[in-house]
């Protein structure tokens, strides 16, 4: 088992520093209210709302803010009434990007996006154009104190398709209906996971070994992630090793 494209190690690292950030919290906040908005509130009978939930205890959000978010998806509480919205593009080079959003203003979001695409380097796409590109996963991340044999073996009893090692965790990767019940089990195991989500993978990748269009690519991925609206960016570049270990 083993990875094919080193996006999901710069995303872990990404999302590592992000949690130092005040902005992490209310994004994850928007997610639980949105999950429970789209399929109610009881997390035993919608999977989205308690992968999402996980999500965002995962990352240290209070349980009363989670819990109030969750009132405010279910009508209990007043809240915004945001919109899931997907937005397709591409970087420098023919990256692939798919946006994650969740906005209350489309108009605002649309153009936003639109701009910061094309102010650095990228252009947005048709409906479609992207999307084909790239299959929904779900992950889990499992501390390095695990054993690799211990995290393939129960994790191939319970719907793993893949086993990464991102440096510093264990990355598995299975259908996004097995995210719940794959963390179930290696918990149940002793194993410590840290987080678990799904997520939008490439089906195939964009190498990229030179460094000026890793740095572009990289750029463009921050400063959208950077908008208050964009959850997640998903993109098929794949970056040669040695670029990594000099960027870092």
């Amino acid at each position: 088992m083993s990875g094919h494209s080193k996006w999901a190690t710069i995303k872990h690292k990404k999302g590592a520093a992000d949690a130092k950030r005040g902005k992490l919290f209310a994004k994850l906040i928007k997610q639980v209210e949105v999950a429970a908005r789209q399929g109610g509130g009881d997390l035993d009978a919608n999977p989205t709302l308690r992968t999402m939930y996980q999500k965002a205890r995962d990352n240290s959000v209070p349980l009363d803010t989670i819990d109030r978010a969750v009132k405010r998806g279910t009508g209990e509480l007043e809240g915004v009434n945001y919109e899931p919205i997907t937005y397709e593009g591409y970087g420098p080079n023919g990256v692939a990007l798919l946006i994650d959003t969740l906005t209350d203003n489309r108009n605002r979001t649309g153009s936003e996006i639109r701009s910061l695409l094309t102010k650095n380097g990228g252009s947005l796409a048709e409906p479609g154009a992207v999307a084909w590109q790239f299959e929904r996963k779900g992950v889990v991340k499992v501390a390095k104190s695990a054993a690799e044999d211990d995290v393939m073996m129960i994790g191939l009893d319970n719907g793993a398709e893949d086993l990464e090692d991102l440096d510093d965790v264990w990355q598995v990767t299975c259908e996004p209906t097995d995210v719940n019940p794959l963390r179930a089990a290696l918990e149940e195991a002793g194993l410590e996971v840290l987080e678990s989500d799904t997520t939008m993978m490439p089906t195939n990748t964009v190498p990229l070994s030179d460094v000026s269009a890793v740095k572009t690519i990289l750029n463009l991925v921050e400063v959208l992630d950077d908008s208050d609206d964009v959850q997640d960016v998903h993109s098929n570049v794949d970056i040669d090793d040695s670029i990594l270990e000099a960027l870092n």
